[in-house]
């Protein structure tokens, strides 16, 4: 049983080490909402995000007040638009008043972002999902708290070359389109391969076709707690470390699992389930890369870094499992350069290179997450970025994403600041010769040989 007590023991970790339930995310199906007239579809839509998030925002806040463990953001995921609006959407634009529909949505109900905007294309595109692609950088521009996603690979298909190719140009048109703000929409968007359905962090969150009509997926956070508690077995053995990272990785997930179940039982939801992920932010002693330090390394990316980030990930996952009923999204440690001052710092001191990150991403939850690059980098380069992250998770059976931002105007050595949890990113140098051959093939690369399961 999980009760009250549990969360007072973590006390200490609230107050002093940047303890977080990072995200309570609600998950929406908008199956029912599909109709071949855009103005009905809009409106039911907008129906049904406001009806059923009507009170997400207040009953996290209750929660966070009453049981004094922060909850830093409420938000939405819904089926993915381009399934949605496949029957009345037959332009570009049709699809961005979806976009604004769904911005509006996400301001009536006051949760800070609504993830879902997306297309799955791990195989093959659909009409709906190529009006969709294309609609990404206008509709990331005119819209505040809209993510986008585009699944385009997976261990079971292969990696659709045609969308990595396209993605690249998309990323690089929503760039100039919120160049003012340092090409902020980038951040809003991410590519992923092996995409899970029920991850509630975004950019990348949706809610997936296998999902519930409605479900709560909470996202922990504690870089600094398992910082704090590797502090005091330092020189130890492996065996000490691992177990250290265990038992603070169970403590956390407890408080999370606690408050999705209060969560789900206030909202009358079910539950779905706890991302158990170590997500840093921009506070000191809230970082991924200090945590790597502390086992051992002088700075992030030094020899070694790619077997420290292993053995985190892995004992953060076998500390969190036994702590939740169901364990899902994407789970383990995030390595995003803008939002962690310890990656940062590494960048910035010649430490760390994107392909160290890349190296780093074969073992971690996610991928090149959070990554600013020059502005004038082509399109063929990031989707030859796109394609390697991609085939790492293909071949190694793991989600892997990639959220790239060109910042236009700048380049390398120049800072671009996002503000908020988005943090502010040194601009890091890409490999300058070309794949452009590579990356205008037609087709898609095949599945690995060991996808073939059946």
């Amino acid at each position: 049983m999980l009760n009250i007590f549990e969360v007072n023991e973590t006390n200490k970790m609230i107050d002093q080490e940047n303890l977080d339930v990072r995200t309570i995310t609600l998950g929406i199906s908008l199956l029912d909402c599909i109709d071949g007239n855009l103005e009905t579809l809009k409106t039911n839509i907008y129906e049904k995000i406001t009806r059923i998030a009507e009170n997400l925002v207040a009953t996290g806040d209750e929660i966070g007040k009453e049981f004094g463990v922060p909850i830093v953001n409420k938000r939405i995921s819904i089926t993915p638009i381009a399934i949605i609006g496949a029957s009345a959407c037959k332009t570009t634009q049709d699809f961005v008043e979806i976009a604004r529909v769904l911005d509006k949505a996400a301001k009536q109900t006051g949760v800070n972002f609504i993830g879902g905007y997306s297309a799955l294309v791990s195989k093959g595109s659909t009409k709906a999902d190529e009006l969709l692609m294309k609609s990404i950088p206008e509709a990331l521009s005119v819209t505040e708290r809209v993510c986008s996603s585009v699944n385009l690979g997976s261990t079971r298909t292969g990696i659709n070359m045609d969308a990595v190719r396209l993605m690249g140009e998309i990323i690089l048109e929503t760039a100039q389109l919120t160049k003012d703000e340092d090409s902020i929409g980038c951040a809003k968007l991410v590519v992923f391969c092996n995409a899970p359905d029920d991850n509630p962090f975004m950019a990348g969150a949706f809610h997936g076709v296998t999902e519930a009509d409605a479900v709560i997926n909470v996202g922990v956070s504690g870089p600094g707690v398992v910082k704090k508690a590797l502090e005091k077995v330092r020189g130890e053995s492996f065996e000490v470390l691992c177990e250290t990272i265990k038992k603070t990785s169970f403590k956390v997930t407890r408080v999370g699992q606690l408050v999705a179940r209060e969560a789900s039982r206030r909202l009358n939801i079910p539950f779905g389930i706890v991302d158990l992920s170590l997500a840093p932010t921009p506070a000191i002693g809230d970082s991924v890369a200090d945590i790597l330090q502390e086992i051992g390394l002088e700075r992030v990316g030094a020899p070694g870094t790619t077997a420290a980030l292993a053995l985190l990930n892995d004992q953060v996952k076998k500390g969190g499992v036994m702590a939740s009923s169901y364990v899902g999204g994407l789970s383990g440690a995030f390595i995003p350069v803008s939002e962690d001052q310890g990656m940062i710092d590494a960048v910035q001191a010649g430490a760390l290179t994107i392909e160290k990150l890349e190296a780093m991403t074969c073992v971690c939850s996610v991928g090149l997450d959070m990554i600013a690059i020059p502005g004038d980098t082509k399109a063929s380069t990031i989707s030859g970025i796109i394609a390697d992250e991609s085939a790492i998770g293909m071949i190694n059976q793991k989600t892997t994403a990639v959220r790239l931002i060109p910042v236009i105007g700048k380049g390398v050595g120049e800072v671009a600041h996002f503000g908020g949890l988005l943090g502010y990113a040194p601009i890091m140098q890409v490999n300058p010769f070309s794949c452009d051959a590579f990356v205008n093939r037609a087709g898609r690369i095949p599945a690995p040989i060991h996808s073939f399961k059946n």
